[in-house]
């Protein structure tokens, strides 16, 4: 399976990132931050690839703040 992160500026963040994606049926995991990726947090969402869209929109919906989704 091929995963996308979501990175974020705080912990507490991508706390609440993973749960509001968990919340909405995305199977959201958090995990350290990947090394090739550079983020003010040091722990990040990863969610699978196919669900990039998806997540994109409910974070934004529920005024979750990110940087960005990106492939890993």
């Amino acid at each position: 399976m091929e995963y996308a992160v979501v990175l974020m500026d705080s912990t507490s963040y991508a706390i609440k990132g993973e749960r509001v994606l968990k919340d909405a049926g995305i199977p959201a995991k958090l995990i350290p931050v990947p090394r090739h990726l550079s983020s003010d947090c040091g722990v990040t969402v990863r969610i699978p690839v196919d669900d990039m869209e998806r997540s994109e929109g409910i974070l934004k919906d529920r005024s979750v703040p990110f940087n960005e989704i990106v492939r890993i």
